[in-house]
């Protein structure tokens, strides 16, 4: 930690070279990425924090970290004997980053941070807490690249491109779309800086982010031109092509900048603040029209095509997570097993599968209080023998070219206590609830939520997280707009009505520290039911294939309609995924989805 300590006191200095009293250091790149790529690891590098998701503030006197709830565990551990704090987001007394600065930027000082990586709404925020204080800002500083000596390259990768039997739409009827949208916002200009949207849109994809295959890039839309702004040593012939057929012109990625000043005042600009960043922003002498992008909505419905390739996709990650399952029940206690070897083998398992790209994420492989820690990631430093009791809670999924998938399963591996079924059996009813839940359109993962944590909320008991996200089809694993949460956030996914074809992840769990945590997730397709005189009706349709692991069940404390549900569902995993067994594993498969009374 003593490397923690001499990096801040680094920081520092640059930071009185430049007269700045305060450095905001987010988990960020500079297009709002959930996860970023090692060059943009600031955060990180500045405190010891490993995990995905949170905020650093330095001032001459403190270094505090901002994380939230599926992280505390693991920053408690991180954090430990370094001068930074711990501030845990969303627990009583604890302020947020803009409160913290609020409070503590002294009258007249000088709040610093690189515009790049601060979206323009946030950055507005600040700008404005520094004035209430007298202050300034500082957004053009990189204060934290000035000391970080052997930085991670920018990366640049391969570029490729998603064909229309993969997404079922050309880029040229995207672009007819969002100009659409356009011409109703009135919007002469439509700035997109995320990345998702971007693939999304112009069916392109990459590797610039581990496990979330995107191009680091920006894009201008106006009703006439498309202009991608992109390192060009990152591009190949067939892509250039593609671009001319599809009246997309390249510019390079740092001209975006340029491109935002020069557009002219007497134009519109369609943005979301929440996204493009603080220094794009700025250069903008132009009006502003702000909200969501356009394609955040139009990606989150998925098209008939995406729909069956995605469910084809689950057939073979089911194949993947059964045979791992399987083998896993079958060598536990037989020879040795670790939390990192298991997660190879289910990798494996994953690779062996037709049109397998990569990983949508890092397996969560976590032996006993590791599954506590809601993000837990192996390493070979806390790798750990699996021994033939507890539970394991593996978390993972697979890219394929056919769609991407995020399952969870908690495994018995062997004797457990009958408070372990029992919080099993819990966690197990409420994503049976979730699921087989039927409502009116119109309803929101707000209005859905209660129905996965009630069965836990009625044991005093609850988890600091939402209770499901939605999926990129073959891009990010956690996309909006739309969520199942049950507490009102401003980011927009709580907001989001559930419309036909809406893929979201019903996943409680429940996480007793120094322990052991459980988790059962399915992801589930929106459709419609019937429509009558109250409305249209929308139900859930499973498309994770792979069985709850019966040894954990208590069925005395299931409802005949849960055991019902549970034994409909495993009666679906069984004729989905037995067919590609062979004969040991279909007879094993056999037992674990048989009924239960």
């Amino acid at each position: 930690m003593s490397g923690i300590s001499g990096r801040i006191e680094e920081l520092r200095r640059e930071m009185k070279a430049c007269g700045i009293d305060m450095y905001i250091i987010p988990t960020s790149d500079f297009h709002e990425s959930e996860y970023v790529g090692e060059y943009f690891k600031a955060r990180s590098y500045m405190t010891g924090f490993t995990g995905s998701a949170g905020t650093a503030v330095i001032t001459q006197e403190e270094a505090g970290l901002w994380t939230d709830g599926r992280y505390f565990i693991q920053a408690e551990r991180e954090l430990f004997g370094s001068p930074v704090t711990l501030y845990r987001m969303g627990e009583e007394g604890v302020p947020t980053v803009k409160e913290y600065v609020g409070e503590n930027l002294k009258e007249g000082g000088c709040l610093g941070f690189d515009g790049r990586v601060i979206n323009a709404g946030a950055g507005e925020e600040y700008a404005r807490i520094a004035a209430e204080k007298g202050g300034s800002i500082a957004a053009g500083e990189d204060l934290v690249g000035r000391i970080w000596n052997e930085r991670p390259p920018f990366p640049e990768n391969p570029i490729f491109i998603l064909e229309e039997k993969y997404t079922g739409e050309r880029t040229a009827g995207k672009l007819h779309r969002v100009r659409k949208k356009m011409k109703e916002k009135g919007a002469d200009v439509h700035i997109l800086t995320s990345l998702y949207d971007i693939a999304w849109l112009f069916n392109i994809r990459g590797r610039d982010i581990v496990h979330v295959p995107v191009v680091m890039s920006f894009a201008a839309i106006t009703q006439k031109e498309s202009i991608w702004f992109v390192r060009h040593k990152v591009l190949n012939p067939e892509i250039c092509r593609y671009c001319t057929e599809n009246e997309i012109s390249i510019r390079d990625y740092e001209d975006i900048y340029d491109y935002a000043r020069s557009i002219s005042k007497d134009k519109k600009v369609l943005l979301d603040k929440g996204i493009v960043n603080y220094r794009i922003y700025n250069s903008l002498k132009a009006e502003t029209i702000e909200g969501p992008n356009p394609t955040q909505m139009m990606k989150a419905v998925k098209n008939e095509t995406e729909l069956s390739n995605i469910r084809n996709a689950h057939v073979k990650d089911g194949v993947a997570f059964t045979k791992f399952m399987y083998w896993l029940k079958t060598h536990i206690g037989k020879e040795e097993i670790t939390e990192v070897s298991a997660a190879r083998y289910l990798e494996n398992c994953r690779r062996e599968q037709e049109l397998f790209a990569d990983l949508s994420f890092d397996t969560i492989s976590a032996y006993g209080e590791h599954a506590a820690m809601m993000h837990y990631s192996a390493t070979p430093e806390t790798d750990v023998l699996l021994k033939p009791e507890g539970f394991l809670l593996v978390d993972s999924g697979g890219h394929y070219l056919d769609g991407s998938t995020d399952i969870t399963r908690t495994l018995a591996l062997g004797a457990l206590t009958r408070e372990q079924k029992l919080y099993f059996t819990t966690v197990c009813r409420g994503n049976l609830n979730l699921a087989s839940a039927k409502f009116l359109h119109g309803c929101r993962g707000t209005n859905l939520d209660i129905l996965a944590r009630e069965p836990l909320w009625m044991m005093g008991l609850d988890y600091r997280c939402g209770t499901g996200h939605g999926i990129g089809y073959f891009l990010n694993v956690h996309e909006g707009p739309n969520a199942f949460r049950w507490r009102h956030v401003s980011d927009g996914n709580s907001d989001c009505v559930l419309e036909e074809g809406m893929v979201t992840t019903d996943e409680p769990g429940i996480y007793l520290e120094g322990n052991y945590g459980i988790r059962t997730e399915n992801e589930l397709v929106c459709r419609k039911a019937e429509k009558n005189e109250y409305g249209q009706f929308m139900e859930f349709e499973i498309i994770t294939y792979a069985p709850i692991d019966l040894d954990a069940i208590l069925p005395e404390e299931m409802t005949a309609a849960e055991r019902g549900f549970l034994n409909a569902y495993h009666k679906m995993v069984y004729e989905k995924i037995s067919p590609f067994l062979d004969e040991a594993e279909r007879m094993w498969l056999k037992e674990y989805t048989r009924e239960i009374l």
